[in-house]
């Protein structure tokens, strides 16, 4: 199942996205919160008449950084010993649609697509065997970096998370086997990155694992699993576009502060 969130006059709802033309794809609105048992309620309105939002409002985004090895060579770094994890706040996030705002304190943009999972329920000291309970779906995500600051401030605070900072979108994939998935990035319809999730360092389970061993995930949160090569800049009115097999396209434009 797709879930997407949505606003529609005024309002703000949870949908399923049935169709599969792109033109012609409707949201049965939710009864409820997908976090718990819920109902669809038949009522059906249009894909296009409705505003996306980010598909959840996380409490918290945890990053994993260089989870591809050739990521992390063409950076200049080594491959970390165990995963290596950052964080988002809440306030970096918006959906799909929504702009990029280019930070005033940096000149140096980059895109990083990457495959988000989205936690289902509340959960601490997550074993091995019981990951895939407590993951509601999949989603796209997009860890745009001031990559200048990230060199020159080396704790990562600003330079990736900062307003704006973590498009996700468009919506959830719930039913999805994520060991093997194309990630892809283009800017301007021109190709800049294309890798698989099977070419991660440490897995799903490796990183949901670790980072539960540190605290608890509520339901909402999302995790972002790392990026495949091919990092580069952007700049205003670029439109940068992260697609993932068997989920969709996420999709934003790179404004100025004004």
């Amino acid at each position: 199942m797709r879930i997407a969130r949505f606003s529609i006059d005024g309002n703000v709802a949870f949908g399923a996205v049935e169709g599969d033309a792109p033109d012609g794809l409707v949201l049965d609105i939710i009864k409820g919160i997908p976090f718990a048992d819920f109902e669809l309620s038949g009522t059906k309105v249009p894909l296009s008449k409705v505003r996306l939002l980010p598909p959840v409002l996380p409490n918290k985004v945890v990053a994993f950084g260089r989870n591809y090895a050739e990521h992390a060579a063409e950076l200049g770094h080594e491959v970390p010993d165990a995963p290596f994890a950052f964080f988002k706040p809440a306030t970096s996030v918006i959906g799909s649609g929504d702009a990029i705002v280019y930070p005033s304190f940096s000149r140096e943009l980059h895109h990083e697509a990457e495959l988000a999972v989205v936690i289902g329920r509340l959960c601490r000291e997550v074993p091995r065997e019981r990951v895939k309970d407590v993951i509601l779906g999949y989603t796209c995500a997009n860890d745009v970096t001031a990559r200048d600051v990230q060199r020159r401030e080396k704790q990562w605070a600003r330079a990736k998370g900062f307003d704006t900072s973590c498009p996700l979108g468009p919506w959830i994939e719930t039913e999805l086997d994520p060991s093997d998935l194309a990630v892809q990035c283009t800017v301007n319809g021109e190709q800049r990155q294309l890798g698989s999730t099977s070419q991660m360092i440490n897995s799903i389970e490796d990183l949901i694992v670790n980072i539960s061993e540190a605290m608890t995930l509520l339901p909402g949160d999302v995790i972002l699993t790392g990026t495949p090569a091919g990092v580069g800049p952007l700049n205003v009115g670029d439109e940068v576009a992260v697609t993932i097999q068997g989920i969709g396209t996420l999709t934003n434009k790179v404004i100025k502060r004004g």
